[in-house]
């Protein structure tokens, strides 16, 4: 939902005949007074409806939202999108409601979703001088979004997409929010079907873009690293000669990715710019380097966050920001909620619950692996969903990876992870093994089920092995809710 505040007499965020132009449609209550028509938010859940929303009932799989308009009227909408593959019934119910209602627009549509993108463009192009700017990959998006506004901000007055709302329903609300006084617009662009990125460019039709990474992430619906890439590079679709696309040169697909680009292509990553030289890597503390001789910190830990900063860099760079300003943005991110935060307190905890795929779980192991700490490391590791037929043997290859990653304790966390805990097993008995004192007394647990009851008997492995000072990785999917263990053992609310 848009974050306008609904004033009386405010301008409309499209007038009725922009509207009804852009998304094909016909009003069901044919004289509606075209002065009358208003909308300064819109929604897809009618829970988040207030006065002057425009209302976009979405049907899915299993519900069909055209049930909550009722609702949304109640909540104050001033306009709602109707499809004509809705049940005979609502829509024959919202005929006679529109007939005589001179207070609501009821717009008929061919599809609810198609329309609110399709609206979502003819709202974007009332900016023709907003810079459009877009983030992508299959991991680390958020987080370059997240550095790349913070820089720009010190430069630009900057609208950026809120957490990650970067679905084909999620980019046309967050552009809903542009103001005439945004001078840049950062979106996030994710995927988890075929030519969504495609769809999504579309509405926004960014000028400068930058893919993170082509990784395993929603493998198991697109089926290869070779038709993720294709979809990814679908962000450059709107990129002109006077635009930029930003690649990462160490990606395997980086030469695949800037074919094609009819704008510049700046590659990315460590040693393609001369102007930054990295000073110390100091594992969960951040990485200090410096840009034009400028000194500077970044708190987030890692090597993979390092390569994010590069690539909002390099997308700074190109829009004219200093060193100094690089500086200021760096410095002043704030943390990412559930994405590689570090909790100090009894114990040290990398939290990173928020997303997980093969690439951003190895990135996590490398970084605790390197870590040094005097005491114990413990991993608990969730479920990597949305890898489909693949998932048995990427889970089983993490299984391996965590074995020989330092730890003193691996906790598998929920139905998918059987195949880790099982790699594991496997290759901790082999007789080979059995002479590394390391690999051979790795204490390893499987808890095969994600409720309350599985998080109860995860934080009680942990409270009854770790001691002050042990270092523990928490690192799954989001539908894992693996921060439920936080409160458990004691880290609740720490920083």
């Amino acid at each position: 939902m848009t974050d306008a505040k609904s004033v009386e007499n405010i301008e409309s965020l499209l007038k009725l005949p922009e509207t009804l132009e852009a998304v094909g449609g016909v009003l069901l209550n044919g004289d509606f007074p075209s002065e009358n028509f208003c909308f300064t938010s819109v929604a897809t859940d009618s829970r988040g409806v207030r006065k002057n929303t425009l209302f976009v009932p979405l049907i899915g799989e299993f519900q069909d939202g055209h049930s909550y308009v009722p609702q949304a009227l109640s909540n104050g909408a001033s306009a709602v999108f109707i499809s004509k593959k809705t049940s005979k019934n609502l829509l024959e119910g919202f005929k006679k409601e529109a007939e005589n209602n001179k207070n609501v627009a009821f717009i008929l549509v061919e599809n609810t979703m198609r329309a609110l993108q399709k609206a979502a463009e003819a709202y974007v192009r009332k900016f023709p001088r907003l810079i459009r700017c877009a983030v992508t990959g299959s991991s680390g998006k958020t987080t370059t979004k997240e550095i790349t506004a913070s820089i720009l901000r010190q430069k630009f007055s900057v609208i950026a997409t809120k957490g990650n709302f970067n679905s084909e329903t999620g980019l046309p609300l967050s552009v809903f929010n542009i103001r005439p006084e945004h001078e840049l617009g950062l979106f996030e662009m994710g995927m988890n079907r075929v030519n969504e990125i495609g769809e999504i460019s579309e509405v926004f039709k960014p000028n400068y873009a930058i893919i993170t990474n082509i990784g395993t992430a929603h493998i198991g619906i697109l089926g290869s690293r070779q038709n993720i890439a294709n979809e990814k590079k679908k962000i450059f679709n709107y990129i002109d000669s006077f635009g930029s696309a930003f690649i990462p040169k160490e990606d395997d697909f980086a030469n695949f990715l800037e074919k094609g680009v009819k704008g510049k292509v700046v590659k990315y990553g460590p040693g393609c710019d001369e102007s930054i030289k990295l000073v110390a890597d100091e594992g969960l503390a951040g990485t200090v380097f410096t840009v034009d001789g400028v000194l500077m910190r970044l708190s987030l830990p890692g090597k993979y966050n390092f390569l994010n900063a590069l690539g909002a860099i390099a997308l700074a760079k190109e829009l004219g920001c200093t060193a100094e300003q690089i500086k200021a943005g760096i410095e002043s991110l704030k943390p990412l909620g559930g994405r590689s935060t570090i909790k100090k307190g009894k114990f040290t905890v990398l939290e990173d619950c928020y997303n997980a795929n093969p690439d951003s779980m190895e990135k996590a192991l490398d970084l605790c692996k390197d870590t040094k700490t005097e005491g114990k490391k413990i991993y608990v590791l969730g479920d990597m969903l949305e890898l489909g037929e693949k998932s048995e043997k990427e889970h089983a290859k993490i299984g391996e990876k965590a074995l020989y990653s330092d730890a003193d304790m691996i906790i598998f966390f929920g139905f998918e992870m059987n195949s880790a805990f099982e790699k594991a097993i496997e290759i901790a008995q082999k007789k080979e093994s059995l002479t590394d004192e390391k690999i051979s007394s790795v204490r390893l647990i499987y808890i095969g089920n994600k409720d309350g009851a599985a998080i109860n008997d995860t934080a009680k492995e942990i409270n009854e092995f770790a001691v002050d000072g042990d270092l523990i990785l928490l690192k799954g999917s989001r539908g894992m809710g693996l921060e439920r263990v936080l409160p458990l053992i004691g880290m609740e609310g720490e920083s």
